[in-house]
């Protein structure tokens, strides 16, 4: 079996430590260590590093001089930053996405909008609301956008663990049906509007719970 070449290795590394931080499994301000790192995965430090500039590019991981790479840290204005990013790329996104459209799509689209309503979790919640979202725009085909978003979507399901590691209540998302009616409508800037609102609430108000503040968190 030939030998996994190193880009492809840094990338599943950056995938998984993602996927960790962003479940609050390893905790802002936690050292990344690069020999355990690269033990657990059998390879080099070669693409460990990579793996960790991946991460710092995705504002999850930060290089600190003499303290090598830490979990990055989060508040409330880095939240309302992600949400205003977020609406300002996924309209983009969607206008040019509109064209492409079919009802077939938006079909997948209602249907990831139903799984979202019933999630039992917050991580079930999570991944069919991303995949909400990727369905409505990723028919733009400018993957540099696409990937921009994918990257701030991880950023916000890491505020929203944050803020929902217990207690999940269940919601139904009007907005998601109201962007896609408007599509199906082809009142292209109605849903772009509705989307800019939605994705914009991330973070607009902290809530409160008996031990904790926390992020309130849609979108």
């Amino acid at each position: 079996m030939g030998k996994e070449p190193e880009d492809t290795i840094a990338s599943r590394i950056s995938r998984v430590l993602a996927d960790r931080i962003v479940r609050g499994e390893l905790g802002a301000g936690l050292r990344l260590r690069q020999d355990h790192i690269a033990e657990e995965f059998g390879t080099s430090h070669v693409p460990v590093r990579e793996a960790f500039r991946r991460l710092e590019a995705q504002g999850l991981a930060i290089s600190e001089p003499r303290r090598g790479v830490r979990v990055a840290s989060f508040d409330l204005k880095e939240v309302r930053e992600v949400a205003e990013m977020r609406a300002a790329l996924e309209v983009l996104a969607l206008r040019h996405a509109a064209p492409h459209l079919t009802a077939a799509i938006l079909d997948s689209a209602e249907e990831a909008a139903r799984e979202g309503d019933a999630a039992a979790d917050v991580h079930a919640w999570e991944e069919a609301n991303r995949r909400f979202h990727r369905i409505i725009l990723s028919p733009c085909n400018m993957q540099r956008l696409l990937t921009a978003i994918d990257d701030l979507h991880a950023a916000s399901a890491r505020f929203l663990f944050s803020a929902w590691r217990s207690g999940w209540e269940k919601r139904t998302d009007h907005d998601h049906r109201a962007i896609v009616m408007a599509l199906r409508q082809g009142r292209t800037d109605d849903a772009a509007a509705i989307l800019e609102t939605h994705v914009q609430w991330i973070g607009r108000a902290p809530r409160s719970g008996p031990t904790r503040e926390a992020f309130a968190i849609v979108g």
